[in-house]
């Protein structure tokens, strides 16, 4: 019963899927009538759009072409368009410079008119960039324009009016281009700008000045320092500085960079050379070797010393400025490059003045007294150096710079070249001068130690010590190893020392030595000479700087020995044999009256004797040094007085009824020897008595410096 159960349900779920069955077939039936029906449709639709298609075909061809026409066009005509743009744009900045132009012409304010020509000066940047772009864009617009019009005209693309109307822009834009650029840019507006720039350059240039340079020579002097101290100062206001450099590069922009140059060159050594006429350098006129050899010494002197005040001045101050003031104003031109030019310019004209005059004194006659000039012009340039090759650095200075090495070798040759010539000179003067008449010490001795002194002083010693060294140098060779200064310099004044001691001797020997009166009493000049001399010369240097670099046993051995020997064979001549007179060996054999006529005859000789060798001092022999003078006549009077005493006690009964003097007398004779009553003695100051320090050549340094009359005994 089960199993029919299961066959009943079962058929029953085969017609329900037999009925979904037919039903599913009639309904595919259905959708494929339907699809059928679609399909003939979508081949009707087909037919239609290819139909249309066919017929819109030719208006999309149509629409491509005018879509390309109008970019074409508007290729051309939109760059037109901004280029009639820049031509209205360059009219206004030329009307806004009309404008400023005359604004600034009414302005009598310094400060406003130059804040209105920095807008003058922007206006004219404006007009520039405009013109600029019109001239770079005009022919390839034109062009563009051109060819479109062509292509219209050709092609027919739209109808005859449209490209009448572009035809006519085209010629009209043309006709405008070729007539007004080149107006524009080389007649017009902005010509007339940049000449007035130039002008408003100049006249700011002109109206910067650097500060007095009297008082900044005055304001260095007070300072004192040895070492160059850089001290330009600003010049111009922050507001005509910055109106210089935008000028310049404007002008620099416009092609006009070389005339920018010239006018700046032109102007600044101007003011430069005026500054520096202010301090009244009319020695500078004055610069051939010949020229220089014809002024006085005292003028030399005078126009050296300025040089190198001025020298100093216009490096240091003067053109330290202009170097600051060309940086900031073409500093930005051509990256920094043209600026060291310009200046370089002005320096070199300025600086060739200078180098002029130096090299004429470096160049002249070798007089002795020069070599304290030249030394000071050395010395100055040695201290200028460091900042001088600072002032005048790159290539721009490197001419400068060599002006200023070849002016410091000409010194160091001419300062050698006169020292060495002094010494020979000294030896040389032996043949040319007698010896002193009255054994004094002859000028040339007193003029050379003073000179010695003098250089051997802390202002000469280095620098002419230098001088030494660097000749010593250029002979042997830079890897050579020099001496000392101190020993460079101490053999070199040994030298005219030893010079200076052969002129002595030689004049020493002309004196006539065998002049000798009746009773063998001799005038012993050539001792009484060598003693002055050689005293004098120990007694100046001594103590000195002089001393110290020659040591004091140089001086002992070469000077005081010798004028020690000279007095003891100057008192061995003049005054021994008068007290050989009174000798008393002889008389002891003679007889009373034999005696007493031989001791009067002594008393008469020793009288005679003792006048004729006052008159001969007072006539011929001098001794112009105080101290010495004092040493001989203490000398004397030991020799003399204590030998004529004794001779009087021995023979005083003998001597009854004859004339005689007493010691005292005698002494007193002895002292006007000695003493200046003839007025030829005339006692010196303390200052010369000392004879130790340099005190006592004070005033003959300043004389030889100042004259040159002494020379002449050279």
């Amino acid at each position: 019963m089960g199993s029919n159960y299961k066959a009943a349900s079962r058929l029953s779920d085969l017609e329900l899927t037999r009925s979904d069955l037919k039903t599913l077939l009639k309904a595919t039936a259905k959708m494929e009538e339907s699809l059928r029906k679609m399909d003939n449709k979508f081949e009707v639709i087909d037919e239609t759009l290819l139909t249309s298609s066919r017929r819109v075909a030719p208006l999309q061809s149509l629409a491509m072409a005018t879509k390309a026409l109008e970019t074409r066009i508007n290729r051309a005509v939109t760059p037109a368009l901004a280029l009639l743009d820049n031509f209205k744009l360059s009219e206004s900045i030329q009307h806004k410079l009309l404008e400023l132009s005359e604004k600034m012409s009414t302005e009598k304010s310094m400060s406003k008119r130059l804040k209105k020509l920095v807008k003058y000066v922007d206006c004219v940047d404006q007009l520039k960039v405009s013109i600029d772009c019109i001239c770079q864009e005009g022919e390839p617009v034109i062009q563009r324009l051109q060819e479109v019009v062509e292509f219209l005209s050709r092609t027919k693309a739209t109808d005859q009016y449209r490209t009448h109307r572009l035809r006519e822009t085209l010629v009209t834009l043309k006709a405008l281009y070729e007539t007004e650029v080149d107006a524009m840019r080389f007649e017009g507006l902005l010509d007339e700008a940049l000449l007035n720039l130039q002008d408003e350059y100049e006249s700011i240039l002109e109206q910067i000045r650097h500060r007095n340079v009297v008082e900044l020579q005055a304001a260095d002097k007070d300072d004192g320092g040895d070492e160059m101290v850089i001290m330009g100062s600003d010049l111009g206001t922050e507001l005509e500085v910055e109106l210089l450099r935008r000028i310049s590069q404007t002008l620099a922009a416009d092609d006009c960079l070389d005339i920018c140059i010239d006018i700046y060159v032109k102007v600044r050594y101007k003011r430069v050379a005026k500054a520096l006429m202010r301090l009244n350098p009319e020695y500078l006129k004055s610069h051939s070797t010949e020229e220089i050899d014809e002024m006085p010494w005292e003028s030399l002197e005078t126009a050296i010393t300025l040089w190198i005040q001025h020298f100093e001045l216009a490096v240091k101050a003067v053109l330290v400025s202009e170097k600051k003031l060309c940086e900031q104003v073409l500093g930005g031109i051509m990256e920094g490059l043209i600026w060291p030019e310009c200046f370089a310019k002005i320096a070199d004209k300025i600086m060739a003045v200078f180098f002029r005059f130096g090299e004429g004194v470096a160049r002249s006659s070798k007089e002795p007294q020069k070599l304290f000039k030249l030394l000071d012009m050395f010395d100055s340039l040695e201290k200028l150096k460091p900042g001088f090759s600072e002032v005048f650095d790159g290539e721009s200075g490197a001419d400068i710079c060599i002006r200023f090495r070849e002016l410091e070798k000409l010194l160091i040759h001419a300062s050698s070249k006169v020292f060495w010539e002094f010494g020979l000179q000294i030896e040389g003067s032996s043949d040319g001068l007698p010896p002193p008449p009255d054994g004094t010490v002859p000028k040339i001795v007193r003029y050379a130690v003073n000179y010695l002194k003098y250089l051997a002083t802390e202002n000469y010693s280095v620098a002419m010590a230098k001088v030494l060294r660097t000749e010593q140098i250029w002979k042997a060779g830079i890897l050579s190893k020099p001496e000392t200064d101190e020993n460079l310099l101490r053999d070199a004044i040994c030298n005219i020392m030893e010079a200076l001691q052969r002129n002595v001797e030689a004049k020493r020997s002309g004196y006539n030595n065998n002049s000798r009166d009746k009773l063998g009493i001799s005038i012993p000049l050539p001792h009484l000479f060598a003693m002055n001399t050689y005293w004098y010369i120990y007694m100046r240097t001594r103590n000195t700087e002089l001393g110290k670099l020659l040591g004091d046993q140089y001086l002992k051995k070469n000077y005081k020995v010798v004028a020690e020997e000279s007095a003891y064979m100057y008192q061995k001549q003049a005054w021994v044999p008068l007290v050989r007179i009174l000798e008393q060996d002889d008389l002891e054999k003679q007889s009373k009256e034999a005696k007493v006529r031989l001791v009067r005859l002594k008393i008469e000789a020793f009288m005679k004797g003792l006048d004729d060798i006052s008159k001969r001092h007072k006539g011929f022999c001098v001794i112009p040094e105080v101290d010495l003078r004092q040493q001989i006549r203490s000398a004397t009077l030991k020799l003399v007085i204590p030998a004529y005493t004794e001779f009087l006690n021995s023979f005083s009964a003998a001597l009854q009824g004859t004339s005689y003097l007493s010691p005292e007398s005698v002494q007193e004779v002895l002292g006007q020897v000695f003493d200046d009553e003839d007025g030829k003695l005339k006692r010196r100051g303390s200052r010369d008595r000392t004879g130790g320090g340099s005190s006592g050549m004070d005033g003959k340094i300043k004389d030889f410096r100042r004259s040159i009359s002494n020379t002449s005994d050279l």
